[in-house]
């Protein structure tokens, strides 16, 4: 972590035990807009706030000229956090979204760039997910107050510190970003060249019912029920969530796992789910079996894997449709065999495998660095928590052999920072409320 790492300082010594509502001229505030609104142009929900980033449909678009100015209104280097739902999820916004309304589901954090980056970080660390846990109410969804994120105690280092956090965390997520968009790019060119294949060639082509030439079996038990990961021998467990939204179709490690003995289907089982938006598909790595909501398709040879991935990739929305429920979510082994799909002869099929198995080795490869880099990345969190512990400890009573902690700095009147903040009023300067 550079040299001045090194020093024990870094550690804890020259680390203060703070608060945002401690610290001068930080500003906190939360949206003022309905979530409902967040398909609008210029409106930051919480479902744009993901993995540090803040992700929308229409990036680069501001708030509506003519906007009257609010105190919600994101700024460059503000920090987003996450209020409801994903509670304390954060990202820090950019050019692409200055200019953009927050919604009520958002908390914005304004102030010192280092103390705003700190945050960032430390929002991330198992020490300050345990602690919003356990303030996080849920009367519909789970909501944390910006109360809260504001009297949170956080552990806050040197300038110098941070900026070398900062810029290994953007290094790290950098890199699996790179990684994530070359797979997706990898699958993406399968998909086509399956589509080239079918335009020229498909009317020709005979059509079967996936059960001859696949095997199938819908998945049994609940997820809850299933205990999480551990160290101890066993085979993943996979659940419909697992497979929702997943840039690519593999997954190097499933968050659940079950013991050994129970019936397991063998690495290459294609994992399927439905809901309403389409069918959701992973490739097994591993012995896995699958629980209620997920249907196991297996081919009957495995040289046709390929063919028969992207032909049910390309029936995304066929398939969910063939789903019972007004929620496209029970999809079963029986129905998917019924469904008929292309199936060429088989020089075309092995000729297919030919061109696309790089590039599913490719993916797979690319999937397996982020779960590294991701590993570095939570370790490096852990680290953080460790050193944080001494630091959160010894700000709660005198350590007479200890370094002196620097005093607290008492926070400045809401009518003061009000005089710097376009928009504010008499009723802005209250504490919002949360979001019920």
């Amino acid at each position: 972590m550079g040299e001045t790492a090194r020093h024990d300082d870094s550690a804890s010594g020259a680390w203060q035990r703070t608060a945002i509502a401690d610290l001068k001229d930080m500003y906190t505030t939360s949206g003022v807009l309905d979530d409902k609104a967040r398909d609008q142009a210029g409106i930051i929900s919480s479902t744009y706030v993901e993995d540090g980033r803040i992700r929308t449909p229409q990036p680069g678009t501001p708030a509506p000229d003519g906007s009257s100015p609010n105190r919600a209104i994101l700024k460059e280097g503000d920090l987003a956090v996450v209020l409801v739902r994903r509670t304390g999820d954060a990202a820090l916004v950019t050019a692409d979204h200055a200019g953009w309304t927050a919604s009520r589901s958002i908390g914005i954090v304004r102030g010192d760039p280092h103390v705003v980056k700190w945050l960032r970080i430390w929002l991330q660390t198992p020490t300050a997910k345990s602690r919003i846990d356990e303030d996080v109410t849920a009367h519909v969804e789970p909501t944390v107050s910006l109360g809260t994120l504001r009297h949170m105690p956080f552990p806050l280092p040197p300038p110098d510190i941070i900026t070398t956090y900062d810029t290994v965390f953007r290094l790290i997520e950098e890199m699996i970003q790179l990684r994530q968009a070359a797979a997706r790019r990898a699958m993406e060119l399968a998909d086509a060249i399956h589509d080239d294949y079918c335009s020229s060639s498909g009317p020709a082509w005979r059509t079967r019912p996936l059960g001859e030439v696949a095997k199938a079996k819908t998945g049994t038990g609940s997820a809850r029920s299933i205990p999480h990961k551990s160290n101890e021998p066993g085979i993943d467990v996979i659940a419909p969530t697992d497979l929702f939204d997943l840039p690519v179709p593999y997954v190097s490690n499933f968050r659940l796992s079950s013991p050994a003995h129970k019936t397991a289907w063998p690495p290459g089982t294609f994992m399927l789910s439905t809901r309403p938006d389409g069918t959701h598909i992973a490739v097994t790595q591993h012995p896995a079996t699958p629980t209620r909501g997920v249907v196991a398709l297996q081919p009957t040879d495995e040289s046709d894997g390929w063919w028969l991935l992207h032909e049910m990739r390309s029936r995304s929305s066929d398939i969910a449709q063939a789903a019972p429920g007004r929620n496209s979510r029970e999809i079963s082994a029986r129905a998917l065999t019924r469904l008929s799909i292309a199936w060429p002869d088989p020089i075309t099929r092995e000729d297919f495998h030919f061109k696309v198995d790089p590039l599913h080795a490719t993916a797979r490869q690319l999937v397996s660095a982020v779960s590294t880099l991701s590993a570095l990345k939570d370790a490096i969190l852990r680290d953080i928590a460790a050193k944080a512990r001494t630091v959160l400890e010894r700000g709660k009573e005198p350590d007479p052999g200890g370094t002196p902690l620097a005093p607290a700095i008492l926070p400045m009147p809401r009518e003061a920072t009000a005089d710097h903040e376009p928009g504010w009023t008499p009723e802005s300067r209250r504490e919002p409320e949360r979001e019920r």
